[in-house]
């Protein structure tokens, strides 16, 4: 079976993005459903990126996992590129940034969903980069990603 490839995005690809990757990856594991996904995340923007290296995750977000015992080791940040619309079977911002920016560079395709619209809101997941509460942001995602998952099963894509 093919595997559901899941692109989570936002901006820099060191907070909100590696979260929602790492959150998602431990939660089909803990569904054992590991083996029906392919999960990742990219950035928007080449800022956490240099001379073709990405950054490590910010260590309050990093910390933030811990505290939940999830391992995100190794992670570093990297752009998105073109290949990644066709590669992909969602590609999930966390803003209306995010959002935006993924039609620039892929056009209005089917593909591209914000997380919390998931959980039956329009509202963005909370940018710790700013309020420095990655403690709300992590509740954020985690509830996109439950609404995601519940979206999946009832398209019985999973079960």
């Amino acid at each position: 079976m093919t595997p559901i490839r899941v692109l989570m995005v936002c901006h820099g690809n060191i907070c909100r993005s590696p979260m929602a990757e790492f959150i998602m990856k431990d939660k089909v594991k803990k569904l054992g459903l590991e083996d029906m996904f392919e999960i990742a995340s990219a950035a928007t923007s080449s800022e956490e990126i240099w001379n073709g290296v990405g950054n490590p995750m910010f260590p309050s977000a990093k910390d933030e996992l811990q505290k939940h015992g999830i391992s995100c080791a190794g992670k570093k940040a990297r752009q998105m590129v073109k290949s990644d619309y066709e590669e992909y079977d969602y590609l999930i911002g966390m803003d209306d940034a995010n959002i935006r920016n993924m039609k620039n560079l892929f056009g209005d395709g089917d593909k591209i969903f914000k997380l919390l619209s998931f959980a039956g809101s329009d509202d963005s997941v909370s940018d710790p980069w700013y309020t420095d509460r990655f403690d709300v942001a992590f509740e954020d995602i985690n509830r996109g990603i439950d609404g995601f998952l519940k979206y999946l099963e009832e398209k019985n894509v999973i079960n």
